[in-house]
């Protein structure tokens, strides 16, 4: 593979050569296709292919032969996490008891990405219901890490991390409840960012409604703020989603962050884990926002425990999600799900709308800490990715533990957060740092990740060059 294979090049540059008639999307999609062919076999990223993919990257051509191109990503690859409804295509959400006919609408993002044009390639592995880190689920298997395919890309946007990273379109979308999207991005070398709730209006909405959003995994900054165009975008079946905001959200994000207040957290209510790898990315992120101008200094929010928090809604909705299932289903679930189901079903309403009124002062917390701060940086995961194969073992405990501890809380405060790659550790698998700004700025957020990866100046992701 060279620089000049259309598979790995990102959306900003396949545009920039579609609208010179360098390069058409039928040619880039022939080389996306051909990698897929190539290395999915031993990633297991898809759930399903679109058939008509190829026609509809020929229809992309002939606008573009005309001067007419129908929007801003026309002829981009893209995917879809199937825990998202696609017209024409069923949504499994990676479990057994899923009804498998086809869906007859797009949810919003879906309809933003093709109302832009893209050609959406297919659809990709989740966890069952986006319930855990681990990217594995009873209906397709274990997905692996293209960085090696012994390892995790970790989940639930387990197929899109695995696909930015090898190459399988330019753009994905992915869906985070408590960081299924950043801890993909952060174990598989790419962009993934969690926009503010609402941002991105999703219909109908999952298990997980109160904390979950979906958003872009690329291999950029710019093709994730690019992506947000086309599918952050008020949708009127979505009674939660923010107003319409037609910004194009490039613009001003090279400004920098010279005079900016960065807060370097360590702590979301208690102390998460962080192994020396980790460290030695979160310093070097530190020490080169400070490079470039900015005031950053270690500072604590002072949050209620987010454990328990986030650990009273992600029980619950699991154990509303256990309790729709039919009974004579049950048993297709994924064991570590109905174990923590069990394990927070018997909650009493009090004790759950308690949990609920700690997450909004958590949320207050944050927006004054914001008031100082214009961004906060943070770890993005405790470790590298793990092996692909372990069991799952003490759910409620890894969720904190081993999972998520670095990204749960920004579900809760609805804030925008991205984690990017902060360089490789020892045993050269990628690490990661996060961006988080006050909710409702997704601008300085990208801002912020933009100024980073243009200093740390890493390569887009291409494990498998061969």
């Amino acid at each position: 593979m060279t620089a000049t294979d259309p598979a790995l090049m990102n959306a900003e540059t396949l545009l920039a050569l579609y609208s010179r008639r360098a390069l058409s999307p039928v040619e880039a999609l022939k080389a996306v296709t051909e990698r897929v062919a190539r290395h999915n076999p031993s990633i297991n990223a898809f759930a399903v292919m679109n058939p008509h993919a190829l026609r509809q990257a020929g229809e992309s051509e002939a606008r573009w032969a005309a001067g007419r191109p129908l929007g801003p990503l026309d002829g981009v690859p893209c995917t879809v996490k199937d825990l998202l409804n696609m017209a024409g295509f069923p949504t499994r959400r990676g479990s057994r008891t899923t009804d498998p006919r086809p869906q007859s609408e797009d949810a919003p993002a879906v309809l933003g990405l093709k109302s832009a044009g893209a050609v959406i390639i297919g659809k990709t592995t989740t966890t069952e219901f986006g319930w855990k880190t681990p990217g594995d689920c009873p209906l397709h298997g274990i997905t692996r890490n293209p960085w090696d395919f012994k390892r995790t890309p970790g989940g639930s946007s387990s197929g899109a991390g695995a696909a930015a990273a090898s190459a399988f379109g330019a753009l994905h979308i992915g869906t985070d409840a408590g960081g299924s999207i950043r801890i993909p991005a952060a174990y598989c070398g790419i962009v993934g960012f969690k926009p503010s709730y609402g941002r991105v209006p999703q219909w109908p909405h999952g298990a997980f409604s109160a904390v979950a959003c979906a958003g872009p995994m690329t291999r950029t900054v710019r093709d994730a703020a690019l992506m947000l165009n086309a599918i952050g975008r008020a949708d009127a079946r979505d009674p939660l989603c923010m107003p319409d905001d037609p910004r194009e959200w490039r613009v001003g994000i090279e400004d920098g962050v010279r005079g900016m207040r960065i807060a370097l957290v360590r702590r979301w209510g208690y102390e998460p884990p962080l192994d020396a790898d980790g460290e030695a990315a979160l310093q070097r992120a530190a020490d080169t926002l400070r490079a470039e101008g900015a005031l950053v200094e270690e500072a604590d929010p002072e949050l209620p425990d987010t454990r328990q928090i986030f650990g009273r809604v992600w029980g619950v909705a699991l154990a509303k999600l256990v309790a729709s299932t039919p009974e004579e289903k049950r048993g297709d679930l994924d064991g570590g799900l109905e174990e923590v189901a069990r394990r927070e079903g018997g909650v009493s309403a009090i004790d759950f709308l308690a949990a609920d009124g700690m997450r909004v002062e958590a949320a207050h917390r944050m927006s004054v800490f914001h008031l100082r701060y214009d961004l906060v940086l943070t770890a993005a995961t405790p470790t590298a990715a793990f092996a692909a194969d372990q069991p799952t073992l003490k759910p409620t405990e890894a969720l904190w533990r081993d999972w998520a501890p670095w990204t749960f809380a920004q579900n809760l405060t609805r804030q925008p957060a991205i984690a990017l790659p902060a360089g490789l550790d020892q045993e050269g698998m990628p690490r990661a740092v996060q961006v988080v700004a006050a909710q409702g700025r997704d601008d300085l957020c990208l801002r912020g990740a933009r100024a980073l990866e243009r200093a740390l100046a890493m390569p887009e992701p291409n494990p498998m060059a061969a």
